[in-house]
């Protein structure tokens, strides 16, 4: 990493960890233990509650309008399930002081208003708030953001594996909280919680980059340390009691696909999470069982035809004070625990008595090297990255260095595998012939979500059942109250902020070579990328698509995904899935729709295979993707396979990303791109697939896969090479010699998907609301404008009304400026029709008082979209390709420059323009028909069962 770790104790107990790094992004995280002992969520509710307004700023939403007056490249705040942490990074000096002492007065110092807890954590409320003989209803946006998420399969086998290893222990609690628990939360043991856990002497400091140390420490000091003496607080874990014989789980979710719906997971309770050679070679075998498609228990799971894929959870967790293994397969029907489980097992006693192959070990040692010299701001900001690897270990009470230097365990771990075999005795002694182990199957009821409906009707009644007149008057008074708080106006001019001169005026200019065409065969454009890459090669082959027939357009995504888990160039898909493992850091494989500055309906298709190696292994590398590229081979099994696995992501993506589709939904009405993009990636898609997997058409799909492979060999090819100068002379011709001939690029023309309104239903207790809008092009002057709009709408108003006055966990707008797309979604939300005439009331918001404080924000905002933070290995391709497409330097300054010159006057014209109601498209995924809910709206959707 090329860091300093300095670890400080503080007087009153508090710890702090600073990395040192030469990296302009700085971050800053602040972790409690927090060791919930029920499932009301009070761990999540406070993480809400402690950033709705504190001592020093004490306006509403603190954390919401720190957004656009910051330009942070991280804020949030997340709930594990034994730690809270708050983190942010940023690459302004200013900036990171502004956020630290926001993020300081907000944990240590919350106002924790009543009305805060009742609008985020729970509260009853009348249909008709002021009439109390309408219906009662519970409301809040963590019940209602915990409705959508125990919908989901994923998060119902993550609270339940917890619970089923560590019975005995704060891991058995939904630190979430689960819907039925959380109305027994009260105001004051919030309080109480908060008081004993945001303690100095409870709290985890972390920070990193280049910022002066002694000036961060005197600012924690001067703003929290000064203001408190040590105290004692047991959060300690303690051993969860070994099981005598293994355990059977079963638990359900809503969901109605019984026959591919369930879950199988085999899991077992290890040793403790802080030991870091335990750790570590916990983590390379399970890389080794399950790291890839031919890995030793992963081809006999998903080979058996039980399942579809490898289970949620699978592989090694070290996120539980004690560690945890767990293996099996989703895309099951119910009751398949028994076959699962005797699967697993008699795979594991095979592997420990035929032994693992030593290249298997040594692939896996390769793929960790690589985790080690990687630096990337890709998922994370990467002093995010190191604050979360430091904290596993460090919370846990083991030394924090060990999750971020592992040499001394390495140089371990190969001296005994030198000396013999150490991890089939670990099968044997800690899975096989351990006890402590648990069988768990979720499985979908189709009767659930009526169920629980009803549930929480009776739960109300009897909470509401001895209410007198006087508890009736009180809710009304109460939630009449909340409405005035959430309508009076703030000054939010008590927070810090930056001024428009703190925004960049000009965009990065990365350096790079393009290869002397007459001098490289073939037809390709070839970039080289000089970066500080750490050893690394990173190369990306994007492949520009001739004319696309219409038929094989859908299996364009089908292709990307199953092309880099098949088998090319004569082995089959196991051999390649090591040979990948053995001398790459992996290699994917993704369709793009991309377009021109100027013109919106000049679309092209590009399918782009990207992959990295270390140095040593780059010409490896391009001969891997050669062989992909020109020789894939598909066999009609392997891809029955595959695309059983795309199906269970996909259908499990609905209930956690409903938004995301409900917006392709709505902009496949009203834009071609975003046609394109519903036929590519939405709903349209889910359709296809879902289709090709339950009908019997994979020996036509084989053959049109030929047709897609004919189409890749006449595409045009870009290629970027980035790496340390010393590796930039890699030969590329295996990969340039591909493409002698290439057609002309296509530029697909998708039609619009009509019909009106449309409304998918899947298995939600809350809907993913959207309406989009088709605008201008990028170079068009409104463009600029148009984004701006989208981060004014988001903080000034959908937040207020969506979230807090509707309840949804999230509600924003956004703009796509390079093809023109404009929408406005709502996330969980319990509402259909009111937030859609929210949607429809935005014009009426502009014309409230809003002045340069407003615009300066939502400008600060935009330019955060700008200008996104890059690392060695994405800045190189990200201005190369980004040239290729017409986007230069002097196309983005000059945007950036009409953004800053934009008046409120432009959002009022731009809204008029091009955000109009006969322009509109909407659609919803939801759980019900939606259609008399907004008959008032005039609105009439076509209904479809997703």
């Amino acid at each position: 990493m090329q860091g300093q770790l300095i670890l400080l104790r503080h007087e009153n107990g508090a710890r702090h960890a600073h990395v040192v790094r030469d990296d302009d992004n700085a971050a800053f995280s602040v972790t409690f233990p927090t060791v919930p002992k029920d499932s009301t969520g009070v761990a999540h509710i406070l993480e809400h509650i402690v950033l709705m307004g504190s001592q020093k700023y004490p306006v509403p939403d603190p954390f919401f309008s720190m957004l656009p007056r910051s330009l942070s490249t991280f804020m949030n705040a997340m709930t594990s399930n034994d730690w809270t942490t708050y983190p942010f990074s940023t690459r302004n000096e200013k900036d990171f002081f502004n956020l630290l002492g926001v993020y300081l007065d907000a944990t240590f110092f919350p106002l924790m208003r009543y009305e805060s807890f009742r609008q985020d954590g729970h509260r009853f409320e009348y249909t008709t708030p002021d009439d109390p003989s309408s219906e009662l209803k519970l409301q809040g946006v963590v019940y209602n953001e915990m409705k959508g998420a125990m919908a989901s399969p994923g998060s119902v086998i993550w609270r339940a594996f917890g619970k089923a290893l560590f019975p005995d222990l704060t891991y058995a609690n939904n630190s979430g909280g689960t819907p039925e628990n959380i109305p027994e939360l009260t105001y004051e043991n919030l309080r109480a919680f908060h008081a004993a856990h945001y303690h100095p002497s409870n709290a985890f400091f972390f920070t990193y980059g280049q910022l002066p140390l002694g000036r961060i420490l005197e600012a924690i000091e001067t703003h929290v340390m000064s203001h408190f003496t040590r105290q004692d607080l047991d959060v300690s874990i303690p051993d969860q009691p070994a099981f005598e014989a293994p355990r059977q789980e079963r638990v359900t979710y809503p969901g109605t696909d019984v026959e591919r719906g369930a879950q199988v997971l085999v899991g077992w309770k290890l040793g403790l999470s802080n030991n870091a050679d335990s750790n570590l070679r916990w983590s390379v075998l399970s890389d080794v069982l399950l790291g890839n498609a031919g890995a030793p228990l992963t081809r006999p799971l998903i080979d058996s035809g039980l399942g579809s894929a490898l289970a949620d959870l699978s592989g090694y967790r070290d996120s539980f004070r004690e560690g945890a293994f767990a293996a099996g397969l989703k895309g099951l029907p119910a009751g398949k625990a028994a076959e699962v489980e005797a699967l697993v097992l008699e795979t594991l006693r095979s592997i420990a008595d035929q032994g693992i192959d030593p290249e298997l070990i040594e692939s896996s040692l390769h793929q960790f090297e690589i985790g080690q010299k990687e630096v990337s701001n890709a998922g994370y900001p990467y002093g995010l990255q190191v604050m979360f690897r430091l904290l596993g270990p460090w919370l846990y009470g083991g030394d924090p260095v060990t999750g971020l230097r592992l040499d001394a365990e390495l140089t371990r771990l190969r001296e005994d595998l030198a000396a013999g075999q150490v991890f089939e005795p670990m099968i044997r002694q800690e899975l096989l012939d351990n006890p402590h182990r648990v069988t768990l199957e979720v499985a979908p009821d189709p009767e659930l979500a009526a169920r629980t409906e009803a549930d929480e009707k009776a739960l109300v009644a009897r909470l509401s059942a001895g209410f007198t007149d006087e508890d009736r008057t009180r809710i009304v008074a109460e939630s009449l109250r909340l409405k005035e708080l959430q309508g009076q106006e703030s000054d939010p001019n008590v927070l810090p902020t930056l001024a428009l001169s703190d925004v960049p005026a000009e965009v990065n200019r990365v350096e790079y070579q393009v290869d002397d065409a007459s001098a490289a065969p073939g037809v390709a454009t070839v970039a080289r990328v000089a970066q500080p890459t750490g050893g690394l090669s990173y190369l990306d082959v994007q492949i520009r698509l001739p004319e696309v027939p219409d038929h094989l357009l859908d299996l364009l995504p089908l292709y990307a995904f199953a092309v880099t888990r098949s088998g090319a160039a004569g082995q089959d898909y196991v051999a390649l899935a090591r040979r990948l493992e053995a001398v790459t850091g992996g290699v994917s494989a993704g369709v793009s729709v991309g377009g021109r500055p100027d013109d919106l309906g000049a679309l092209r298709l590009a399918l782009t295979f990207s992959g990295k190696a270390l140095s040593r292994h780059a010409p490896a590398l391009v001969e891997v993707m050669r062989d992909l590229i020109a020789a894939p081979e598909f066999t009609r099994e392997r891809l029955e396979q595959l695309l059983k696995q795309r199906l269970a992501g996909m259908k499990a993506s609905v209930v956690q990303s409903g938004n995301m589709y409900a917006e392709r939904l709505a902009l496949a009405q009203v834009s071609p791109a975003g046609a394109l993009h519903e036929r590519l990636s939405g709903l349209s898609a889910l359709a296809t697939l879902k289709a090709a997997v339950e009908g019997d058409g994979l020996d036509e799909l084989l053959a049109r896969f030929q047709d897609v492979q004919a189409l890749l060999r006449a595409g045009t090819p870009l290629l970027c090479l980035t790496a340390i100068p010393e590796d930039l002379d890699l030969n590329l011709a295996p990969l340039t010699s591909l493409f002698a001939s290439p057609a002309p690029v296509g530029h697909p023309a998708v039609p619009l998907q009509t019909g009106g309104p449309q409304a998918r239903l899947t298995d939600s207790p809350v809907a993913f609301n959207a309406v989009a809008f088709q605008t201008v092009p990028y170079t068009h002057a409104d463009s600029p404008a148009l984004l701006v709009l989208s981060r004014l709408l988001r903080s000034e108003y959908l937040l207020s009304e969506i979230r807090e006055k509707g309840g949804a966990y999230g509600g924003g707008a956004s703009f796509e400026p390079q093809q023109g797309l404009f929408a406005m979604s709502s996330y969980r939300d319990p509402h259909v029709a009111r937030t859609f005439q929210v949607f429809r009331d935005a014009r009426t918001f502009l014309n409230t008082p809003l002045g340069e404080r407003e615009l300066h924000e939502a400008i600060l905002a935009s330019s955060k979209l700008l200008d996104p933070l890059t690392s060695p290995d994405t800045a190189g391709r990200l201005r190369f390709f980004g040239d290729q497409a017409g986007y230069t330097p002097e196309v983005q300054e000059a945007y950036k420059a009409r953004l800053l010159a934009v008046t409120l006057d432009d959002l009022k014209r731009v809204m008029d323009t091009y955000l109009t109601p006969e322009r509109a498209a909407y659609a919803v995924v939801t759980g019900r028909d939606p259609n008399e809910d907004v008959q008032g709206l005039g609105l009439n959707f076509t209904v479809q069962q997703i």
